[in-house]
């Protein structure tokens, strides 16, 4: 999440005169003016005269520019001739720009690669972020010979841009730019799990052409939930000869790796001028400030970690709360809390090994592109074993254009093409990637033990590797009953892989060794909010779908209404359908539910899973209360709920209340499923699901 970057507000001077045109000028016959009035108007003139000095002073004052978010190795924001995206297209002799919106960094890192192949085709390119930019600009694009904008653009929550293409998108929406002469594509990366499958980028390709922009190439959408590498490369595989085509362009040069970072090692680097982990700030750790974002988490101390699933149970579920006394950090019910994880040493050292190098070697990456806006990869100065360990992502599958650079350090000629061939886009490469890769699930230490005459640099390693990106939790407490404590529901993450390795979900893993300690044991946390909320008035219904994990922010929920029900006010009914496996195994927060529901707090509804031969789920459990769900939100205007799998319980939760209200509220199911849209746009119906 990327911090607030709101544009500073005007603001009226206190103090400054202001004259009423509807006052009356009273005349006197004896003289045409008394000394009173010489008096008075002397005062009026001096006023007026300072008023005029000091509009002057505020004129001559730089106009108020934009928010940036932080790059690692600078903080402070760009003076405005510097945020001119084509000002830098034309000083560097480019034609070619993509911007991102990029949550996770997916969006940024396929700008990037577009932007890199652009000089195959004799068009030199440059990657930007909306949010540093002046997107007004776009109208100025033409102005370049033969330029092209591209848009890698992610859509994410509820149909949203990401937080660094907000501006953008609301410019879009809510202006009428003539973009005639602006040459544009758009490649949207969204999961089809979600019911608003690549919104943002369908509106843009479609929200340009309106305002009269030329689309060089047809809107690409990827999709998350199957294999977005997949669907990138054949849509840039179509995209380039495309542009070719339109600009005139005879065709690619020479496939060449260029590196875009040149390396600096330090042999007397100062320790108090080294990164060692910081995300932006350098020291950020040691010196903590308020308030804390993306770019600034709070190293907040583990207070409670304890165990959830029974003695029998072969998974693990942690319940850990943190300390913020004293942060001014604050949340809400329903609110996200991200984590930033830390790489397993383990892996971090094979790396090394493999790579032979001294991982304390302390180095520079700095981008040989100086109008890049992008300096460094993560933040530099710092030691290999910093990288490694803090800011790359060393076990998700490797993307096609790492393996097709790695390839280059293969001594084996077999080895080479094996890797080559992945990274093609011919059926055959494209299968072997598939099976090799993702359904083998390989990381990058697993294809240096698999592949033992690759030899990569490190610091090309390090270049080609992805940021490793803070992971999310619905944050499972109400700040009313917990003000200082944030808590989490976390499954520890670990699995077989084919080819016989253990894999283990990178934060859970890292989280599972953090307990209570003197000194304690940090963790770097921050806020993101939601728009998962309870209604403003305790006295409505609510209905909470929550299997598994799936229940931890509604434990926040059911904590709030419980104090509304102690403080005397009237609550609603509060019902929750919850499921897991067994009830002796994985009945997470068993005794606090029971407890709410003694109290007249909660309506409880459970479905175990493997307790009897016919395996029975939440969904059962609703087709058989269907007179309840109708009561709750046709009868009363209550809200329901849904948190969890987003790929079939929530699937399944969305039809079963078109049934119900199709039977319940005698409609056609269209009007059924009007009805439910209608209660998602006043926010009755909620989810917060992943994939």
């Amino acid at each position: 999440m990327i911090a607030d970057a709101s544009q500073p507000k005007a603001v009226r001077m206190s103090g400054s005169p202001v004259l009423d045109e509807q006052e009356s000028v009273e005349v006197f016959d004896e003289a045409l003016f008394s000394t009173l009035d010489i008096v008075l108007l002397g005062a009026l003139l001096l006023a007026a005269g300072w008023w005029l000095l000091r509009r002057n002073k505020q004129e001559n004052l730089p106009a108020p520019t934009k928010s940036y978010s932080i790059q690692p190795t600078a903080y402070t924001a760009l003076v405005p001739s510097e945020n001119s995206f084509i000002k830098k297209l034309k000083t560097s002799g480019r034609s070619l720009v993509v911007f991102y919106g990029s949550q996770t960094g997916t969006g940024e890192e396929f700008a990037g690669r577009l932007a890199k192949e652009g000089i195959r085709y004799r068009m030199k390119g440059m990657v930007a972020d909306p949010e540093e930019c002046d997107m007004e600009e776009l109208v100025n694009m033409k102005s370049i010979p033969n330029s092209l904008a591209v848009f890698c653009l992610a859509t994410y929550g509820e149909g949203d841009p990401t937080d660094n293409a907000m501006e953008f998108v609301d410019w879009l929406k809510n202006g009428d730019a003539d973009l005639n002469g602006l040459n544009y594509a758009v490649f949207g990366l969204g999961n089809k799990t979600y019911e608003h499958y690549n919104e943002v980028a369908i509106y843009v390709d479609h929200r340009l052409e309106q305002l009269g922009a030329t689309r060089v190439f047809e809107l690409g959408l990827g999709d998350d939930d199957a294999n977005i590498e997949d669907d990138f490369i054949t849509w840039k595989d179509k995209f380039w000869p495309a542009v070719c085509d339109f600009f005139g362009i005879e065709g690619a040069g020479e496939d060449v790796s260029i590196r875009q970072y040149k390396l600096t090692e330090h042999v007397d680097a100062l320790p108090e001028k080294v990164y060692t982990g910081e995300i932006a700030r350098l020291h950020s750790y040691k010196n903590q400030r308020s308030p804390y974002d993306a770019k600034n988490p709070y190293l907040a101390p583990v207070k409670v970690n304890r165990e959830l699933h029974g003695p029998t149970s072969e998974r693990s579920c942690m319940h850990i709360e943190f300390d913020i006394e004293g942060s001014t950090m604050r949340y809400e019910a329903g609110d996200h809390l991200a984590v930033y994880p830390v790489n397993n040493s383990e892996l971090v050292n094979k790396i090394g090994e493999v790579c032979q190098v001294d991982l304390d070697t302390v180095i520079t990456l700095t981008n040989t592109d100086e109008e890049s806006t992008k300096k460094h990869p993560f933040p530099c100065p710092c030691s290999y074993r910093t990288a490694l360990t803090h800011y790359l992502d060393i076990t998700s599958n490797p993307r096609t254009h790492v393996l097709k650079e790695l390839a280059e350090y293969c001594s084996d000629q077999a080895d080479k093409d094996k890797l080559k061939l992945m990274a093609s886009t011919t059926p055959e490469g494209k299968a072997l990637y598939q099976q090799w890769i993702t359904q083998e699930n390989r990381n990058i230490v697993h294809i240096l033990e698999d592949i033992p005459s690759l030899k990569p640099p490190l610091d090309h390693l390090c270049e080609l590797l992805p940021r490793l990106q803070c992971r999310y939790y619905s944050i499972s407490s109400s700040p009313k009953l917990h003000p200082t404590t944030i808590h989490i529901t976390a499954v520890v993450v670990e699995y077989k892989t084919p080819t016989g390795r253990i894999n283990r979900g990178v934060t859970t893993t890292w989280l599972k060794e953090k307990h209570p300690s003197d000194p304690p044991c940090l963790v770097p946390i921050f806020v993101r909010k939601s728009q998962f909320r309870l209604p403003t008035r305790p006295a409505t219904p609510v209905i909470m779908v929550g299997p598994g994990t799936g229940l931890a922010p509604f434990r926040g929920f059911i904590q709030e209404r419980d104090i509304a029900r102690k403080e005397g006010k009237e609550v609603g009914d509060t019902i929750l359908y919850f499921g897991c496996r067994r009830r002796h195994e994985d009945y997470l927060y068993k005794e606090e539910l029971e407890e709410f529901e003694k109290n007249g707090t909660l309506k409880l509804h459970t479905a175990f899973s493997r307790e009897q031969a016919q395996k029975e789920y939440v969904t059962h459990l609703l087709e058989n209360n269907k007179e309840e769900i109708w009561s709750v939100i046709g009868e009363k205007n209550g809200h329901i709920y849904i948190c969890g799998d987003a790929r079939n319980m929530a699937r399944d939760v969305h039809n079963i209340l078109v049934k119900v209200v199709m039977e319940r509220g005698k409609m056609t199911e269209m009007e059924a499923t009007a009805f439910i849209k209608k209660m998602d746009t006043q926010k009755r119906y909620s989810s917060d699901v992943w994939s």
